[in-house]
């Protein structure tokens, strides 16, 4: 099974830029989208072969995610329970006869920190939603999760210590997730692998000196670890400030 994520930071700006071109040539199973900022009806894309599922935040031109998928799900399900809602658009979890599919847009922390402390409650609220559904069956997680894990990560490690994305807060709430059954696929595979990012600003000429961060996952449970057959980044490929990642498991 082939599944992509992708940050795409405004999916009508991205589809202007090549997305269709890309989404089409990987052929995916099942395509992740972040950041879509998009009401309902502001975009029709039509992708033959695929079903569409949509998560929109309430503010206009904000935050949302999407998933495309060729297997329909047993079940579909938006936010952490249909309880509580989710107005920023950021989860979407689709079931699977052998496993969960979960798709998130994490929450920045923001240049001054002033949502670090929301951040954080998120990270406590996913982790557990996320054992909970590991408990029933494993799960695929992933998305832009809006945290370099360890300094091989990226680029300027040194000069990023305490700045949004790169906070000891946030890099232990992703230690403590791993640590309680999870795998990051990238780093399982390529535990040693340097300069692979799939971020990078778009001040001058950042990206094309590769000073990047790497902050978007596929992050599956410990017990399908076997099943992983590869895990990339197509660094290669424009239309976002993000690149799509690629994860290929046997399910």
């Amino acid at each position: 099974m082939k599944l992509v994520s992708w940050n795409v930071n405004g999916l009508r700006a991205c589809v202007k830029k090549g997305f269709l071109e890309y989404f089409y040539d990987i052929d995916a199973d099942i395509f992740c989208i972040q950041e879509t900022k998009l009401k309902e009806g502001q975009i029709d894309v039509d992708l033959p072969g695929y079903l569409q599922y949509w998560n929109y935040a309430e503010k206009k031109g904000y935050s949302g995610t999407a998933v495309f998928t060729k297997y329909k799900p047993l079940t579909v399900s938006y936010g952490f329970s249909p309880e509580e809602s989710e107005r920023e658009g950021r989860i979407i979890t689709l079931e699977y006869e052998n496993f969960y599919l979960v798709n998130v847009y994490t929450p920045n922390s923001q240049r001054d920190l002033a949502r670090l402390k929301f951040r954080l409650e998120w990270e406590d609220k996913l982790k557990k939603y996320l054992l909970a559904l590991n408990e029933k069956k494993p799960v695929v997680y992933c998305g832009d999760l809006n945290v370099a894990h360890q300094e091989i990560d990226l680029k300027n490690a040194k000069s990023n210590i305490g700045n949004s994305g790169f906070t000891n807060e946030e890099r232990e709430k992703m230690t403590s997730l791993l640590a309680s059954g999870f795998i990051d696929t990238f780093r399982y595979l390529h535990p040693d692998a340097v300069d692979r990012y799939t971020w990078w600003s778009y001040m001058n000429k950042v990206r094309d000196r590769n000073i990047g961060w790497r902050i978007d996952y596929f992050i599956v449970s410990e017990s399908i670890k076997e099943k992983i057959v590869n895990a990339d980044i197509h660094s290669h490929v424009l239309g976002s400030d993000h690149c799509p990642i690629l994860l290929e498991i046997d399910l």
